[in-house]
């Protein structure tokens, strides 16, 4: 099996049989396409791709789902064939900003805004997900996380007296 793992601001995509694309969520979101005529999908991992101004998309979250697309078209894929699976969007930090929502909505208005039908959606909640995805086929497995993830912390790199965290 060619497994590969995503961290927040990267992507994945490809269109063999063996492929498995898998990351953690928490309040991130993950939007997985395929083509199914094609056998060629991808997913992306994303953390506050913007807001809307204006009636605008102000996003870094746009420029990610067109360098997915963009990533998919040499391998076959047709933007009027796409599909999608919609998963993550947790509220993480208890008392503040709810990003998860806010990552979730931008997720499901861009692909009504692009007309890519979400055949699949798991958001939401209090729990982070571990997600894979396979490409060639669209298959997503999803399962939440019922132990807290551990956070490793780092001890701060020291420069010039500045302490840097």
């Amino acid at each position: 099996m060619n497994a590969i793992y995503i961290t927040q601001g990267q992507q994945a995509v490809g269109h063999d049989a063996d492929m498995v694309v898998s990351t953690i969520l928490g309040s991130c979101i993950s939007i997985c396409l395929w083509d199914p005529v094609a056998g060629v999908g991808g997913m992306n991992h994303m953390l506050l791709p913007g807001a809307k101004q204006d009636n605008a998309t102000l996003t870094a979250g746009a420029l990610d789902m067109d360098l997915l697309i963009n990533k998919m078209m040499p391998l076959g894929a047709e933007r009027p064939r796409l599909r999608a699976k919609l998963f993550g969007g947790s509220s993480m930090l208890k008392g503040r900003t709810d990003i998860g929502s806010r990552n979730t909505d931008f997720a499901k208005s861009y692909l009504q805004n692009e007309g890519i039908p979400c055949d699949a959606e798991d958001t939401g909640g209090t729990l982070a997900r571990r997600l894979r995805f396979w490409p060639a086929t669209g298959k997503a497995q999803v399962k939440l996380v019922e132990e807290d993830v551990p956070v490793q912390m780092t001890k701060p790199i020291e420069r010039n007296g500045v302490e840097l965290f």
